[in-house]
């Protein structure tokens, strides 16, 4: 799968946690306090955000897997996490957290998902979590995933998968065009073959309702204004160069839709969160 720097990831991460789905959220919270110790398996983990995220509304000693194909990434999220925790200590492999009186586990572990669906059974999860992850997936990666998290009872939480409605303003002539290029290029194989994009977490929900779980899905939308500044300015170049990758919008429409978009007043950036787990 395509990697991000860290600096793309520090950037959304603030405009990622407004927007999480607090239902969700509560639903995922609820479900894992029948554990002492829950584990939790993050793919595509990258900085940690999902723990930063979850980690404060969860109970008082927590196993974390954070999974991720970027050597560079896991280092990166084990210097963060350490220096944003209340104490860290390293126990053989693992970095065991005081994460506001709570003791996290943390273990880093590298995993061919793309290969084996089911790899992160192997960490004996009760929850496997990822965050903007599954529309860069194929629609058969996703069932294959689905179905290999129902048949072992797992439970399922994806967060922030983009669900194609995006709103800018104020309107430009161009946004039809650019959001088609930008779609198709956005469908291109990251790895796990023809990336899934939009239809997702539709894809997600019903492999897993077929398999016996339960699922609830909320909305959890970007919404960016004026206070967002550079991450509207990173969203308008990165739309612009993958609709300029792809083609089919004059050049000079594009250049002008990016320059209107790096001092959009506002903006929109479809989401769902997703929860799934055994029964119904």
């Amino acid at each position: 799968m395509s990697g991000f720097s860290p600096d793309w990831l520090a950037l959304r991460e603030d405009a990622d946690r407004r927007a999480r789905s607090a239902a969700i959220d509560a639903a995922v919270a609820a479900a894992l306090a029948a554990f002492p110790e829950p584990r939790i398996c993050d793919l595509g983990a990258g900085t940690g955000a999902s723990l930063r995220a979850l980690a404060p509304l969860l109970g008082p000693r927590q196993h974390w897997v954070l999974v991720d194909h970027d050597p560079a990434l896991a280092a990166a999220a084990r210097r963060v996490l350490a220096a944003q925790a209340d104490a860290a200590r390293p126990d053989g492999a693992d970095l065991v957290l005081d994460w506001g009186g709570r003791e996290l586990r943390v273990s880093f572990a590298a995993a061919d998902l793309a290969a084996d669906p089911a790899a992160p059974l192997a960490f004996a999860p009760h929850l496997v979590t990822a965050s903007a992850f599954f529309d860069l997936a194929s629609a058969r990666w996703c069932r294959a995933f689905a179905g290999a998290m129902a048949g072992a009872s797992v439970m399922v939480h994806a967060a922030l998968t983009c669900d194609g409605c995006d709103a800018w303003s104020p309107p430009h002539p161009a946004d039809a065009a650019v959001h088609g290029a930008f779609r198709a290029h956005q469908a291109r194989d990251k790895g796990f073959g023809p990336a899934a994009g939009p239809a997702a977490a539709t894809i997600l929900a019903e492999a897993l309702t077929a398999a016996g779980h339960a699922v609830m899905i909320d909305e959890s939308p970007w919404r960016l204004d004026a206070g967002d500044r550079a991450l509207i300015a990173a969203l308008a170049e990165g739309t612009a160069n993958a609709a300029r990758e792809h083609g089919g919008v004059p050049p000079d429409d594009l250049a002008s839709w990016e320059a209107a978009r790096r001092q959009a007043a506002s903006c929109r950036i479809g989401h769902v969160d997703l929860f799934a787990r055994p029964g119904r």
